[in-house]
């Protein structure tokens, strides 16, 4: 076979579907978010950034920068390898007995990432609860599909956030041991689950329940510890996972969960047991986020006083808009070739940065603009946002009139 040229020859197919990926070349600035620089062409341009899911601009918080950095000068840069082989630091434990406190939980579990924390959870239950159906949300995320088809366990799909399906769907699995996975803001059309229905739904079949909150965390709740502590339920729900890699402005993900089960994901997971620890200066730095949030509401709610401000001045604008309760807003293109034409005009011409969503992250026909407000977004920012989608929308209006 020649390998370089089925490389080749896919990727091209990519591109011309319009569903390659390209990555802009972007510089943070601490104290200057979202306002970033972009390398192109030799040169570097400022760019205000509207997609970042560092959604409180926890990333250059200066109590976590400084935890980080302290942390580094003390202990270096690295974990030097396993939690197993190179030994707990006290870093790590700070930071889970933060995240149990977070979610009222007993325990919690850290791993590199929210994606390596759905995967190495899912898989493992699914593989070591003997005759275990896993019932999982149409619309979970990929680490979520991917952890439960690695571990090979029967699986059902029910329809997304409808509870009376999940229901149906359960009775009719009778006696055996049944996991119900699903998510509490979901990423991309930014719709919340029906948490109390589907809660009370999987309790009445004697159902274990996961619930990814990796879009929630930090953002609601009075502490922050997503829509489970918003509605006052994370008690009743089992397996709570989210990442430090999002609200947090950090990286890594985590489960919480009652002490044996997270004990018994720490034995059996390999994606934890053979993965090198989180380094401890970031695990500092998570830390300190967390409490930062768990005490302040200041940055909740500017950032939700942005996103009714952007809502506001699209519907004004006539620019369409996909309506949640969420902080995401999607902005429908429905055509991959124009939302990259789309996204690429305003980084060049307007020094805007919205990376274009397309398939397979969203089906084909829903491609879009994925805004993410932040509260430190400006009045101008968002003027200057929606003044650009504005002519965007009446240059294609005029074209598709000509036409």
């Amino acid at each position: 076979m020649d390998f370089q040229n089925h490389f080749a020859t896919r990727l091209s197919r990519l591109k011309d579907e319009g569903n390659y990926r390209y990555f802009a070349d972007l510089e943070r600035r601490c104290g200057d978010f979202p306002q970033a620089g972009c390398h192109r062409d030799g040169a570097v341009a400022p760019v205000t950034v509207w997609c970042s899911n560092d959604y409180l601009g926890m990333g250059q918080h200066p109590d976590v920068v400084g935890a980080m950095v302290q942390t580094a000068q003390a202990c270096g840069t690295g974990a030097g390898g396993t939690r197993n082989i190179s030994g707990n630091a006290v870093h790590h434990r700070a930071l889970e007995s933060e995240l149990a406190d977070l979610h009222g939980k007993e325990s919690a579990l850290l791993f590199t990432s929210g994606y390596v924390a759905n995967w190495a959870t899912l898989g493992t239950l699914g593989a070591q609860i003997p005759d275990v159906v896993i019932l999982s949300d149409a619309k979970n995320h990929a680490s979520m599909i991917e952890g439960i088809r690695h571990s090979r366990a029967d699986k059902r799909i029910w329809a997304h956030n409808d509870w009376r399906d999940l229901d149906r769907q359960l009775a009719a699995l009778g006696d055996r041991p049944k996991l119900v996975a699903f998510e509490s803001v979901y990423s991309m059309d930014g719709d919340i689950a029906p948490l109390r229905e589907i809660v009370e739904v999987a309790e009445a079949h004697g159902a274990l329940t996961y619930l990814d909150e990796v879009h929630a965390v930090g953002m609601y709740g009075p502490r922050g510890g997503g829509i489970a502590e918003e509605r006052g339920l994370a008690h009743r729900i089992d397996i709570i996972e989210g990442t430090l890699g999002k609200a947090f402005g950090v990286v890594g993900g985590y489960v919480a969960a009652s002490a044996a089960t997270c004990d018994f994901i720490r034995s059996f997971a390999s994606g934890f047991i053979f993965t090198t620890a989180l380094p401890p200066a970031v695990a500092a730095a998570a830390t300190a986020s967390i409490r930062h949030l768990k005490a302040s509401g200041t940055e909740r709610a500017a950032q939700k006083a942005r996103v009714a401000m952007l809502r506001d001045r699209l519907d004004r604008a006539g620019i369409p808009h996909m309506a949640n309760d969420s902080h995401i807003v999607p902005v429908m293109i429905g055509d991959p070739v124009k939302c990259r034409q789309i996204s690429d005009i305003l980084m060049q011409d307007w020094g805007i940065y919205v990376q274009p969503i397309n398939y397979p992250t969203v089906p084909k026909g829903t491609e879009r603009l994925r805004i993410t407000p932040g509260p430190l977004h400006s009045d101008a920012d968002i003027d200057r946002l929606v003044g650009a989608l504005g002519q965007l929308w009446r240059r294609c209006a005029l074209s598709r009139a000509v036409a």
